[in-house]
């Protein structure tokens, strides 16, 4: 068994026990990513002379200072900005951006010793859910190299899926954290928004936006949780709320917990395979003590037109920035001003981006406002309140993650409509602002299913726990892609 095949639990044990040194650990990954990466496509770059130097540097700290992440392999989706190495949110309009300072989270995650091994793959500015509108490269499923692996999350699920590093930062503005987690069989939480900080988080849509962690196990994720919340000063929307001990959770005692599965969530658009996994999922659920009942969202029709409205407009705002003199691309063709801005915008945006700054500025235009955008702010607050309902009866909610299995490169790429239902489970969680988990709970023709557990407001540690004595009654966790055991 190789290193990156060890639990996290082993690997602790043998970096305390100084058996394995960080910088051993650090090569190792890098050996599994060169062998790997070729097939799967996860990273964007690498910081290997970086990291290896880091890795040495923590060799020469004291057993007695080292917490439960430290010496471990970490990988950092592309939109999250890491002080002199490359950020580039998967465009050519970033294609040369270094930036100067770390993310809050990655600031928070080098303090507890982790080793940042590279950068991951995503659908362009996090705009996608199948991790093909990258301008670099396409991302493969570990499980089926035919299949995408969900997106925009995509490079960072299925790194972890393929065994290449054990932890990932994801971001999630509509489902991209749980979605992808879903199709590569892997752990994927959305917190609450707030918190976790968003500085340094190259933006999306500001006001769905959260950093996250993907990993292979709950308690790992609760683990990566832990290192990353908490206010933050220099991100004024971020939770002063205290942050509890998510792994102190992970009881596996779910003894009369309500929980409240939603009628419209198991409706049109479900595949069988997803719907057939999730009564099941409940029925293990109710083996361990949990109470089912059925429950109504009724304006979650409203969710996923709502979501599309408001964070286009958030993106077309937030994209402006980019115009070839304040920031990003250039043009070389350009002869004067205004063919900079035009042509600057026009060669370094991809097809997606284009569609959501005209879907956005239209929203946002003049006699638009207040028929749209005005509108779709409504629906938001009604989707907001029917969970406030079911939370007034429910400990938890539960769906499938994702409405099927992960779908064949290409399979989609001409099908708007059917990329925007691939969202219909996962966008109502954003306009809410709650906290949401995807794990593992079966198959469908060798490809994973995700199961969906949504708390309220910053109950992350309720959601750990009904999670992980799921994963405890199961064994969909321990499976691996075959690819996992060739390389």
């Amino acid at each position: 068994m190789t290193l990156l095949n060890k639990t996290t639990a082993e690997l602790q044990d043998l970096l305390h026990n100084k058996e394995v040194s960080v910088k051993e650990l650090t090569e190792a990954t890098y050996e599994r990513v060169e062998k790997t990466d070729e097939d799967v496509q996860a990273f964007i770059s690498l910081n290997k002379e970086q990291a290896l130097e880091q890795a040495a540097q923590l060799d020469n700290e004291p057993v007695e200072n080292r917490g439960p992440l430290f010496g471990l392999p970490l990988g950092v989706k592309d939109n999250i900005v890491t002080k002199g190495i490359t950020t580039t949110a998967a465009s050519r309009m970033l294609e040369d951006f270094v930036p100067v300072y770390d993310a809050t989270v990655v600031e928070r995650l080098n303090k507890a010793g982790m080793v940042s091994v590279g950068k991951l793959n995503l659908d362009e500015f996090a705009m996608g859910s199948t991790t093909e509108t990258s301008a670099f490269k396409i991302t493969r499923n570990p499980w089926n190299l035919d299949h995408v692996p969900g997106g925009s999350s995509g490079g960072s699920a299925a790194a972890v899926a393929a065994g290449e590093i054990p932890f990932a930062l994801g971001t999630d503005t509509g489902g991209s954290i749980r979605q992808p987690a879903a199709f590569c069989g892997i752990v994927g939480m959305k917190p609450t928004y707030g918190r976790v900080s968003r500085s340094g988080l190259i933006a999306l849509a500001s006001s769905f936006d959260q950093i996250g962690p993907m990993t292979r196990t709950v308690e790992d994720n609760a683990l990566l949780l832990q290192a990353i919340a908490g206010l933050d000063a220099k991100d004024s929307s971020s939770s002063p709320i205290e942050v509890p001990n998510y792994k102190e959770a992970l009881t596996g005692d779910i003894k009369g917990l309500k929980i409240g599965v939603p009628t419209e969530y198991l409706g049109e658009g479900v595949s069988e395979e997803a719907k057939a996994a999730t009564l099941e999922a409940l029925k293990v659920l109710e083996s361990l003590g949990a109470i089912v009942e059925e429950v109504s969202l009724p304006h979650s029709t409203y969710a996923l037109p709502a979501y599309y409205f408001v964070t286009s407009a958030e993106a077309s705002s937030g994209l402006a920035r980019y115009d070839g003199v304040h920031y990003g691309y250039r043009s070389e063709n350009a002869k004067n001003l205004d063919e900079i801005y035009r042509k600057s915008r026009a060669e370094a945006f991809g097809h997606d981006v284009k569609r959501r700054i005209l879907l956005g500025t239209y929203t946002l235009g003049a006699g638009h406002y207040d028929d749209i955008y005005k509108k779709a702010q409504r629906a938001r607050a009604l989707v907001a309140q029917d969970f406030s309902d079911a939370f007034a009866k429910y400990d938890v909610l539960i769906s499938p993650a994702a409405p099927t299995k992960a779908m064949k490169i290409g399979e989609d790429s001409v099908d708007i409509v059917t990329k925007f239902m691939s969202d219909i489970l996962t966008t109502p969680i954003n306009l809410a602002g709650v906290p949401a988990i995807s794990v593992p709970c079966g198959f469908s023709n060798e490809l994973p299913l995700g199961l969906q557990i949504i708390g309220n407001h910053f109950d992350e540690a309720l959601i750990y726990k009904v999670a992980h004595a799921y994963e405890q009654a199961t064994d969909f966790h321990t499976r691996t892609p075959a690819i996992r055991e060739e390389k």
